[in-house]
């Protein structure tokens, strides 16, 4: 992956002063190593954490198990706990969440291989009553590798057009 998005992403953090933490399902950490390539990415990046199994949605991020077992965890409400989940148990600015199916198997007619949930959720000042919580559905082509690799480049291109309009 070409360095200058997730350079952008943390130049912008660094101005602002805010911070970022991740929560990866099947980008299974890949989004925290783009990150993290970048030197000085502890300025801003202050945790990522792989939550692949249903059990560790909900111990590590507090997603419910009613949004897990009414929904899937390739959902958009999944993915919106897990966004705030990451945000609020490290205590950032910013969480990023990601849940998909990579392929090549497991894939329905509702959401087929290639579907990826993105969620980026933002803390506000307490008292502002600002913070928020977007959830984005795509449908990636290609396999599994390819898959992983745009849900990366998306999610990141989410949250920096979140920070530029914050």
């Amino acid at each position: 992956m070409d360095r200058e998005l997730p350079r952008q992403v943390g130049d912008t953090l660094r101005d602002r002063e805010e911070t970022l933490a991740v929560a990866e399902s099947c980008t299974g950490g890949l989004i925290g190593a783009a990150i993290t390539a970048v030197p000085g990415a502890s300025d801003y990046f202050d945790a990522g954490l792989t939550t692949y199994a249903y059990d560790a949605k909900r111990r590590h991020l507090g997603v419910s198990r009613e949004a897990l077992d009414e929904h899937g965890a390739v959902s958009e409400p999944v993915a919106r706990e897990m966004a705030q989940g990451v945000r609020d148990v490290t205590d950032v600015t910013w969480g990023i969440a990601t849940t998909g199916i990579a392929g090549p198997t497991g894939g329905t007619d509702d959401n087929p291989v290639g579907t990826v949930y993105i969620g980026i959720s933002y803390a506000a000042p307490w008292g502002s009553e600002a913070s928020y919580t977007t959830v984005s559905r795509y449908v990636f082509d290609g396999d599994r590798a390819a898959v992983r690799a745009k849900t990366v480049e998306q999610a990141l291109v989410d949250l920096l057009a979140e920070l530029e309009a914050a």
